[in-house]
């Protein structure tokens, strides 16, 4: 089909079919430094961890990806128009890929659909509430998807190996959360919850990839190092909580990520099929025509406000 005009210059079809070409790769690119930004070697030279570089091919990861990115996208059409309301809790040990997953699931998800919530530690007033509470202000409402990047489990976990909370506020939790867990599902929440597993050699490299860039260095706090300390503590924690905390209503997922690449695909994959979501038709979009005044006038933006182009 030709798509020039008869004086041979491009159509407007061909011209709409270029700049949407320049748009998938821009979209292509911002994947692209993600993944440059997983990548980054340590001095060594080696990869991020010895079991940590990645089998699959770069090729078939990245055209998995974005195929079930666009599955997400539908999944997010169902939930918005049926009104499901759906939580997904990430949880793991440090540097487990917990953050890459979650980036790759709300990159082309619409904000106001699909959100995160990553609490920071519970301030002075917090610490009088009843514990469940800063949580519940987060939930979804009709329509939402809310991803927990680490959740109410800090009490299992990290407040239980630093000491934060006490014996009787750690069975409390334990005698709680089924309950917490199933008011929510009867109130037509739908709970996922996935652990993040790696070894112990893969977080050490992790952790000293992170040390070695000035770009990650952020990512790591003084808990996240003492954290590596207690290996064993947190290995004993996590048993215990995936133990006590795994019920019907809420299922326990445990995603084998020493490999990140393929962590994020199965896990992304897995959640889909979680979900009887299909795809939601919608009226087709048609641009208005632009409306032209004749007494309508641009003023120049000033010089001095107009950011530099350096690049």
């Amino acid at each position: 089909m030709n798509d020039r005009n008869p004086d041979g210059t491009p159509s407007q079809r061909e011209t709409d079919l270029v700049r949407l070409r320049e748009e998938f790769i821009d979209s292509w690119d911002e994947e692209l430094e993600m993944e440059m930004d997983d990548s980054r070697l340590d001095p060594s030279g080696e990869s991020s961890g010895a079991e940590g570089g990645s089998t699959l091919p770069r090729r078939t990861y990245f055209r998995e990806l974005f195929r079930l990115q666009g599955e997400l996208v539908k999944l997010q059409d169902w939930v918005a128009h049926s009104g499901q309301k759906i939580v997904v809790i990430f949880e793991g040990r440090d540097a487990a890929g917990k953050g890459g997953v979650i980036k790759r699931i709300t990159q082309r998800l619409n904000p106001r659909i699909c959100r995160v919530a990553a609490l920071p530690a519970p301030n002075n007033r917090e610490r009088t509430q009843w514990y469940f509470q800063r949580y519940v202000s987060h939930l979804p409402a009709g329509g939402e998807i809310v991803l927990f990047d680490r959740s109410w489990y800090n009490r299992a976990g990290v407040e239980r190996v630093m000491g934060f909370c006490t014996d009787e506020e750690y069975e409390a939790f334990f005698e709680t959360v089924p309950e917490f867990e199933r008011m929510l599902t009867r109130s037509g929440i739908r709970i996922v919850k996935y652990w993040f597993s790696i070894t112990d050699q893969e977080q050490e490299a992790r952790f000293r990839a992170r040390i070695e860039d000035p770009l990650k260095q952020w990512k790591l706090s003084p808990m996240d190092l003492e954290s590596r300390r207690r290996w064993e503590a947190y290995t004993q924690a996590k048993e215990i909580l995936l133990e006590r905390t795994h019920s019907p209503e809420a299922p326990w997922w445990v995603v084998p990520a020493v490999d990140k690449k393929r962590a994020r695909l199965n896990c992304i994959s897995h959640l889909l099929s979680q979900f009887p979501y299909h795809e939601v038709e919608h009226e087709k979009v048609m641009l208005p025509p632009r409306v032209f005044n004749a007494d309508y006038v641009r003023h120049p933006v000033p010089d001095e406000i107009i950011v530099p182009e350096i690049y």
